[in-house]
């Protein structure tokens, strides 16, 4: 398969640098990026005739001895010129990396996901699914690479289902929100797992998202999936409307956390199931962050448009905090899950027609290649956790 030059560059920069090369300091202001113009001075001297001064005529005789000296230079080192040449170019393009563009804003989260709902390329490579794979012991021992990238997205959706104890024979026809649905890949799943009589509303902020997870809704010939624009924080729907609440990758978007479980346990109809997932940070409480860590937080915040992240335990508290839930369980699921940043990246790598004829679209391709490699690196040296979260409303508050 042919490759661009730019995938191979971009990829090798990303998965193969080693972290010696990572910036050890805060990124760089966008000042410290731009290039030093010539002085005016320079500039006129250069627009004034060869005979006009005789400085000037030294000056030009200098510039050209040092291009001379450079260029005989990189004739006789070739490749040590490369090699400088290349950490040159590598260190720019980390430092140029390094400073986040998409910071967290009102209305940032929509604006985000409708632009990549819209250019297609998360859809390309992701499928259905805008969430993480499931790569279990023997998958990963074999090479996470050997697993179809989409087909560990469907294997999430039945290990989480599994770890919510939601059956497709016992809740069969149930109703079934979906907070922070996507373009509605697992609500579409749900829909299909839990049969014809069941009812799956996906809420997201983005209508691009709506539209195209109605589009694929209707393709599918599932009118049992629903979706609709909803902010969590403040969900239209009654008190106890649902019997199962489902959550996956939404609660980093969300940014008072104690209102987005708040408003999913209030929805959920007593005896109903809750079961979320969601990039977690290390419990700072017990080993305190230090610089490295808040710089690489705040790069992961930043880059997403994430206003910030809290840890299992935090999570746990904010649900046990309710009173409404029983039989509340966590767990970190890192190891089956750590694989996907870095799939994430080689399916573009071995199949650039996703993104090739995009050009307007390389600089950001190139941003989010490096934030998953960023998130690999930092979900493998424990900075950040899987969490995974599972619960049954009690019967009433007394209980």
């Amino acid at each position: 398969m042919r490759i661009s030059s730019f995938t191979v560059a971009t990829s090798g920069l990303l998965v193969s640098t080693s972290d010696a090369f990572m910036p050890t300091t805060q990124p760089l202001s966008v000042a410290s990026l731009k290039t030093n113009s010539f002085t005016s001075q320079q500039s006129n001297a250069n627009l004034l005739p060869a005979t006009s001064s005789s400085s000037t005529a030294l000056s030009m005789g200098l510039k050209t001895s040092i291009l001379t000296k450079l260029s005989t230079t990189a004739k006789q080192h070739p490749v040590a010129t490369a090699v400088t040449t290349g950490a040159i170019l590598t260190t720019a393009t980390i430092k140029y990396l390094d400073k986040p563009s998409r910071t967290y804003s009102e209305g940032s989260v929509a604006r985000e996901y409708d632009a990549w709902t819209q250019d297609g390329i998360l859809e390309y490579y992701w499928g259905e699914h805008i969430h993480l794979g499931y790569y279990n012991e023997e998958e990963m021992e074999a090479g996470y690479k050997k697993k179809d990238f989409i087909q560990a997205k469907y294997d999430f959706i039945d290990e989480m289902m599994k770890f919510g104890g939601i059956d497709a024979t016992s809740d069969a026809g149930a109703k079934v929100l979906d907070v922070g649905c996507g373009f509605g890949g697992t609500s579409r799943y749900l829909a299909d797992k839990l049969g014809p009589k069941a009812e799956v509303t996906g809420i997201t902020l983005s209508p691009n998202q709506v539209k195209r997870g109605t589009e694929l809704a209707m393709e599918r010939n599932l009118p049992n999936a629903k979706f609709t624009v909803m902010n969590a924080l403040e969900m239209d729907f009654p008190d106890n409307t649902f019997d199962i609440v489902w959550a996956c990758e939404s609660g980093e978007h969300m940014p008072d956390k104690e209102a987005y479980i708040n408003e999913m346990m209030r929805v959920l109809k007593p005896g109903g199931k809750f079961v979320m997932a969601t990039w977690c940070q290390r419990d700072d409480r017990v080993v305190p962050f230090d610089k490295r860590d808040k710089r690489d937080l705040r790069f992961l915040y930043e880059e997403w448009t994430h206003p910030y992240f809290i840890s299992i335990e935090a999570y746990k508290e904010l649900i046990d905090a309710t009173t409404l839930m029983s039989n509340v369980k966590t767990a970190d699921w890192v190891t089956p899950t750590i694989a996907s940043w870095r799939h994430s990246i080689w399916v573009g790598v071995y199949d650039p027609m996703g993104w090739i004829f995009k050009p307007t679209k390389y600089v950001k391709c190139a941003r989010d290649a490096y934030c998953l490699e960023r998130m690999h690196r930092a979900f493998k040296r424990g900075l950040m956790e899987y969490g995974m979260f599972a619960a049954v409303k009690k019967d009433d508050k007394s209980s």
